[in-house]
């Protein structure tokens, strides 16, 4: 088993570093980099976990810690996800409230020596974060969210998933692709049959959900698979390289993530 390989194995539901681990790694590198997984907390129709954006984000961050040197973190697993509120399990906090605890885990880390951090998002209606990120890096402080539009559509495109990135709003293909992958014991049936399409949804912010889909649902989970879970997510661990030399290089150019 290669070291990669070993890495990814003992990342289960939490990193299982010890602080012997983190300081080791820390001794290897220029700059210690922090991996944060955010996910939420809300429902994924009847098929998927609540804790699914979790679980992505989780994913996401263990295929970057088995390829790169970074440290870490367990997830936050309670966000913004107040569009979802007609439903039951859903469990929201405010947006200040996610703001402080980002910058919080920010400034603690930065405090034991890990100046720069990486936010994998796994929930779209997490804006905020975007706002930490512009804050923080406007104060000198070296944070990144990952992964962009962008990323996700390269992702989508080696992948061979078939919705677009507008359809595939919520609990779609690509969602069911990665649990399919990464922990197939979550997924139930039924994502076989709850295709439904809604990609009008201009009002969403001030309708909610709910306005949109019955079953909460938008998207094709009927096209998921574990194979297109396996490729997304070894898309977005190469597509994370150019944050990993911005965030490291001593001028912070990234020169690597130029055109």
């Amino acid at each position: 088993m290669s070291d990669s390989q070993a890495r990814s194995a003992a990342y289960g539901p939490l990193p299982a570093d010890t602080t012997e681990d983190v300081r080791t790694r820390g001794a290897n590198v220029s700059r210690q980099v922090a991996v944060l997984p955010v996910g939420s907390f809300e429902q994924h129709g009847p098929y998927l976990p609540l804790a699914t954006d979790t679980l992505v984000a989780c994913a996401i961050a263990r295929e970057i810690a088995a390829a790169y040197p970074v440290h870490l973190l367990p997830p936050v697993t309670i966000s913004c996800s107040h569009e979802h509120a007609a439903w039951a399990g859903t469990v929201s906090i405010s947006s200040v409230t996610l703001h402080s605890v980002i910058r919080d885990i920010a400034a603690s880390l930065r405090r034991s020596g890990v100046d720069a951090l990486v936010v994998v998002n796994g929930h779209g209606g997490n804006y905020v974060l975007g706002n930490v990120v512009q804050e923080s890096s406007s104060r000198g402080e070296k944070m990144a969210l990952f992964p962009a539009a962008e990323d996700w559509e390269s992702a989508r495109e080696r992948a061979g998933v078939v919705t677009s990135l507008l359809t595939d709003m919520h609990a779609g293909e690509i969602e069911t692709s990665i649990l399919l992958h990464a922990h197939p014991e979550f997924v139930r049936p039924g994502y076989e049959t709850s295709d439904f399409v809604a990609d009008d949804r201009r009002q969403l912010l001030t309708l909610g959900m709910s306005a949109y889909t019955d079953s909460g649902v938008i998207g094709r989970p009927s096209l998921g698979s574990a194979e297109k879970g396996k490729a997304l997510l070894a898309s977005l661990a190469e597509s994370f390289a150019p944050y990993l030399s911005l965030l490291t290089s001593d001028d912070g150019s990234g020169a690597s993530v130029r055109g």
